[in-house]
């Protein structure tokens, strides 16, 4: 429960968040709330999120499929920061200012 009202906060924080790696028109980089501590907030919350099933479930093999989900993942964010980098402009500050993409202090 505590993953899907934090998805909310970070749904409500971000109204340019897509499916697709775009940026979109009269975008503007979002640095509040979660935002200013964890550039990717919407993917740690989701990993929390998928982290919980197996739990939920009750079901370890659900964990090993879980695993996948962190590599998928860091891909996507690297794909997706050369695009911001190169397409939104203020995203290079903002990574100068938010220095951790998805676990503070870690990575």
């Amino acid at each position: 429960m505590i993953s899907y009202v934090l998805y909310g906060e970070v749904l409500r924080e971000n109204t340019y968040l897509s499916r697709t790696i775009e940026v979109q028109k009269d975008q503007k980089v979002i640095d509040t709330g979660f935002y200013g501590i964890i550039r990717h907030p919407m993917y740690a919350v989701t990993i929390t999120l998928f982290l919980s099933i197996p739990f939920i479930l009750n079901c370890i093999y659900t964990l090993f499929i879980f695993l996948l989900y962190p590599i998928l993942i860091i891909k996507r964010i690297k794909n997706e920061e050369e695009v911001l980098e190169k397409d939104l402009k203020g995203y290079k500050e903002y990574k100068e200012r938010v220095k951790y993409r998805l676990i503070p202090y870690i990575w």
